[in-house]
């Protein structure tokens, strides 16, 4: 049955056509209808579209067609959201400045403008300041645009960036004179739009792709005003399970290349000053050892997980640096996990998370004495922002909670003071009158599962509470209880908002992510739905009332959710969605598939092919009732093809027995992260809260009918 929505007339969506395709896996016959769904980037990009793209174009047109009519009695609603979104953006916003080698470099935006401008100021912020580059003029000429990786000499002299005007994220690196403002000849293309200078001011290390895959896999050693065929290859990662990339380290004495799998990595080095140096492997690449450097004195600092699932922090010396030789510098701790390390002269910075919120740990590397930065809310984010200064006593970090906005905060790591330098200016909002809280729901394994709430002040429990809920849960990326300036838009309607920390993030440690992926997988979703009946167990809300989000690989939970959890959610909003799971997995041809085998597992496995299928959104669609779904995708998205979500609602209203809304909403203009633009990313958010707030209004109108009857 396919879904309607009466509004005076019957509005009707678009069929999709549907061609029988066999996929063979295991002996197992899979039918696909929809694969025709999917074009090359050759076909995307043609000027004279072959039959099939034409097909696609038209069904993506058609969904968006519908999905505008459907959402037509919202358009006062939308636009009144837009511009609550859009105000609370800071116009003419600007960076704290930091400091580093004479500079001090901020980023600012001008009144309505989109897009940053990146400056910087000679010793003194009262200097005169130069412009390094507008991305509003950049962008003048394209619907899409991002800048990355923007890295000067340490002559201050040449600046390089990478800009993607498409939207998949590959990246030219372009460079420019800040002395003449001149955009020099040299162009690299596909790459990932990060690199960095060796310290002769001319040699640039740098990362491309595979065209395939997408993948960084070869770093080059440029040198400045040579052509492509002058370059050398410095390594070439064949392993497709990895990514690598280049960096250099706080002190700017060496530059690093690390390879990345899911699972392991590795580093190499060279000193800074000697660019034509072959690389130096730290240690031969073991299975299922992760590990970070950087540099300290006479020595590496490693952060590693070998022996110690939670990461201790090791050293060693610069010149007898294998395995062997590493010192414990802190132990293991089943209890803490060590998220990041940030090295200064004098003192030792780590990022930790513990009782799952995160701490911060200070420790004088002259007296060995150590202490920690205390936090006052129920949950809360922070995070250690850029510190370039090595030999500096300030530590400056971002604090931020559900009901406070970002705090930047500069933190004397001798005296422990601590001076506020600036806080996100929200117009309209305070915090006092809003409340956020932990709480925990018992999982179905016995497993506590931490949930951060936000609601306004004076909300009380009841069923007929709206709330709307999030969570990821991949990846070992931790949700965190930070504050959203865009969720004040629900909560102000009365909304709760929940955030599920579920595991296949690190909330709770690195066991949190193992037990969240692979053949755990499932613990993801079982946690988010016994998150879920929680709230509705404590009458935060009731079924009726309560909504999801995600995006991405929390498109997968999504879509997960609606299959498994249909009765608990009135609606369900899942952004560029991971549906397709075991297709995609599949297919070594779709950018990021191999580097995900360690995350999802490998369908060419028997037992993997098998435990996907059974959550896999796409191939676990049945005839039964889904809730209301808004499913939204970018055409150009590099991370999940866009015909992953289009399949998905196109076999959904084939199949759905109810009369509940399916919207699909395409940008046929972005990739994964949705439009660039800081005021054009507001317009996609409001059709997202104009969705459940229309079918709140719904729920009104019934119960009001109800009532009177």
């Amino acid at each position: 049955m396919t879904d309607k929505f009466r509004n005076g007339n019957t509005v009707l969506p678009p069929i999709a056509n549907r061609y029988d395709r066999t996929l063979l896996e295991h002996g197992h016959n899979r039918n696909d209808p929809y694969y025709w769904m999917r074009l090359t980037d050759d076909q995307k990009h043609n000027n004279e579209p072959d039959a099939q793209t034409t097909d696609v174009l038209n069904y993506l047109n058609g969904e968006n067609s519908y999905c505008e009519q459907i959402l037509k009695p919202t358009e006062q609603l939308r636009d009144d959201l837009y511009i609550e979104l859009s105000e609370r953006i800071q116009v003419d916003v600007e960076s704290i400045p930091v400091f580093e080698n004479e500079y001090w470099y901020y980023t600012r935006y001008n009144e309505g403008s989109e897009y940053p401008i990146y400056c910087r100021k000679h010793k003194t912020m009262e200097a005169e300041e130069q412009i390094l580059l507008d991305a509003n003029i950049r962008a003048k000429d394209v619907s899409f645009y991002n800048v990355v990786g923007l890295t000067v000499t340490s002559d201050n002299r040449i600046l390089a960036f990478g800009e993607d005007t498409i939207g998949r994220r590959i990246y030219t690196i372009r460079f420019i004179n800040l002395v003449t403002g001149e955009i020099l000849p040299d162009k690299i293309k596909n790459s990932t739009g990060i690199g960095v200078w060796a310290n002769d001011n001319k040699t640039f290390f740098y990362t491309t792709k595979n065209s395939v895959s997408l993948l960084s896999n070869k770093i080059w050693r440029h040198k400045l005003g040579t052509v492509k065929k002058d370059e050398n290859l410095v390594l070439h990662e064949k392993d497709s399970s990895f990514y690598i990339g280049v960096s250099k380290s706080k002190s700017g004495e060496y530059i690093f290349i690390h390879e990345q799998s899911t699972l392991s990595s590795n580093f190499y080095f060279i000193n800074a000053n000697t660019p034509d140096e072959t690389f130096t492997p730290l240690t031969p690449l073991l299975k299922n050892h992760k590990y970070y450097i950087d540099h300290y004195h006479d020595r590496f600092y490693i952060r590693t997980n070998l022996n110690a699932e939670n990461f201790r922090l090791m050293s060693t010396d610069i010149h007898n640096h294998t395995i062997e030789n590493w010192k414990e510098i802190i132990p293991h701790d089943p209890e803490v996990f060590i998220q990041c390390v940030e090295i200064f002269e004098d003192f030792l910075v780590l990022e930790e998370r513990c009782d799952a919120l995160p701490q911060i740990r200070i420790i004088n590397q002259r007296t060995g004495k150590k202490h920690y930065i205390k936090f006052n809310e129920e949950a809360y984010k922070i995070r250690i922002e850029t510190n370039p200064d090595y030999f500096t006593h300030t530590l400056r970090f971002k604090y931020s909670s559900m009901t406070t906005p970002d705090t930047i905060i500069d933190y004397d790591m001798e005296s422990r003071e601590q001076t506020f330098r600036k806080s996100t200016r929200i117009p309209g909002h305070n915090s006092n009158d809003f409340i956020t809280r932990r709480l925990y729901a018992k999982a179905r394994d016995g497993e506590l599962i931490p949930i951060s709430l936000v609601y306004k002040k004076g909300l009380s429990k009841s069923e007929n509470n709206p709330c709307l809920m999030y969570s990821y849960g991949a990846y070992g990326e931790s949700v965190e209880a930070s504050f959203n300036a865009n969720i004040l838009s629900l909560l102000n309607r009365g909304f709760i908002y929940a955030v599920a920390h579920v595991r296949g993030g690190q909330t709770k440690g690195r066991i949190w992510y193992e037990n969240g992926k692979l053949l755990n997988k499932k613990n993801t979703f079982y946690d988010f739905q016994d998150c879920a009946r929680f709230l509705i167990t404590e009458r935060y809300t009731s079924p009726d009332h309560l909504y999801a989000t995600g995006e991405s690989a929390g498109g997968l939970l999504m879509g997960v959710t609606a299959n498994m959890a249909d009765c608990l959610f009135n609606g369900i909003i899942a952004e560029v969605p991971f549906v397709d799971v075991v297709t995609t997995m599949l297919d070594e041809t779709i950018p990021l598939t191999t580097n995900e085998f360690h995350e999802w597992g490998n369908p060419k496995i028997l037992e993997y092919y098998k435990y996907m299928l059974s959550y896999s959104p796409y191939d676990q669609v049945k005839a039964k009732p889904y809730p209301n779904l808004l499913v939204t995708t970018g055409f150009h998205d590099s991370q999940v093809q866009y015909w992953e979500p289009a399949k998905w609602v196109a076999k959904l209203r084939h199949y759905k027995t109810d009369n509940n809304l399916l919207l699909l909403s395409t940008n046929m203009e972005t990739g994964h992260f949705g439009a660039s633009g800081r005021f054009e990313r507001m317009k996609e958010l409001a059709m997202n809260y104009s969705f459940i707030l229309m079918l709140e209004q719904k729920n009104k109108i019934t119960s009001d009918c109800m009532k009177s009857e």
